[in-house]
């Protein structure tokens, strides 16, 4: 069977948005049994996810997760307002 490829891109109001969604979403792998491949493509103020699987109910479940991990970021980053800074010191 042939692999499904489904691209999603996001655009965010600014970089740092971008570059917080990314940090976020990215932490969270596809568990192996779902045989789920996820890359993640940062270009500014644009995320770009690809999901790649060969079974459609699988790549169905990660979009769905995907979905619901990207609104509570963005519901997040609204309810805290925009980020302070362009940059971001971990420590």
């Amino acid at each position: 069977m042939e692999d499904i490829k489904i691209k999603i891109i996001i655009p965010f109001p600014t970089n740092r948005a971008a570059q917080i969604a990314y940090d976020v979403l990215r932490i969270d792998p596809e568990p192996k049994r779902n045989h789920i491949k996820k890359e993640y493509v940062l270009d500014d103020n644009i995320l770009s996810v690809e999901f790649c699987g060969d079974i459609a109910k699988n790549v169905r479940t990660a979009l769905t997760n995907f979905y619901e991990s990207l609104i509570l970021c963005v519901e997040t980053q609204d309810q805290f307002g925009p980020p302070l800074s362009e940059e971001y010191n971990y420590y």
